[in-house]
């Protein structure tokens, strides 16, 4: 049987990194003329992950250079990002989990407590990481949702990331997943480690991703990715 290629950062992420001049993330044409919508300097992670790994299922290497606005990557990119956002659902989840606690907690009315709310630590090790170690132990990369903020404030949405899992080890009740990281280049050894003993508590969730210093990362969660053909030549 023929060598099934597996994703690596080294080998499959992008050349450049996830830092883009400000400029528009996309620019529409409409009967009042060209209307800019977002800012890529404010980063197009989800874009580059799903991008990513169109080049890895297509067998194509990524573009080495990084592409000026309005360049046929460029728009690719940005497009993805949009895929990767699953309008409206995937801010809805971001949302939620931003404002949710990070370990299970009851609602409490005249002195007595119900009502179980499940914290990020459950929803993260219960919920959704048998889908990640599913694709990942048959050989498949799992984008992942990074839950770096807690706010209701729908401005910090941004502060939230995306990545590829591409790996894991088990040490115990301790799992360390390995990550493409945008923010980090072509590097095999950016991580995400946490306890998974016991989840109806606070985990302390380590890593080396290039996340804005003073976000401590929550949770995180699959994002579901179906590959496409990306641009060639």
């Amino acid at each position: 049987m023929p060598d099934v290629p597996v994703f690596r950062p080294t080998s499959h992420g992008f050349s450049f990194r996830n830092a883009w001049p400000p400029q528009p993330a996309l620019t529409l044409d409409t009967p009042l003329g060209r209307i800019p919508i977002g800012d890529a300097s404010g980063g197009l992670c989800g874009g580059m992950v799903f991008a990513a790994l169109d080049y890895f299922y297509a067998g194509v290497p990524t573009p080495a250079d990084m592409p000026a606005a309005g360049a046929p990557l460029y728009k690719f990119i940005v497009s993805r990002l949009m895929t990767s956002w699953d309008l409206p659902r995937g801010p809805l989840k971001y949302y939620d989990w931003m404002r949710g606690p990070d370990e299970d907690s009851r609602r409490a009315m005249l002195g007595l407590r119900f009502g179980r709310t499940r914290g990020l630590a459950w929803r993260t090790i219960v919920d959704e990481l048998p889908r990640v170690r599913a694709r990942l132990d048959r050989g498949d990369p799992a984008c992942l949702g990074v839950v770096m903020a807690h706010s209701a404030n729908p401005v910090d949405l941004g502060h939230n990331h995306q990545v590829v899992a591409w790996g894991y080890e088990l040490d115990g009740d301790r799992i360390t997943i390995k990550v493409y990281d945008p923010n980090r280049g072509r590097r095999d050894d950016i991580w995400i480690s946490f306890g998974i003993g016991t989840p109806s508590r606070a985990t302390v969730f380590e890593h080396n991703l290039g996340t804005k210093a003073g976000l401590q990362l929550r949770g995180l969660f699959h994002v579901a990715y179906e590959a496409i053909a990306p641009p060639v030549g």
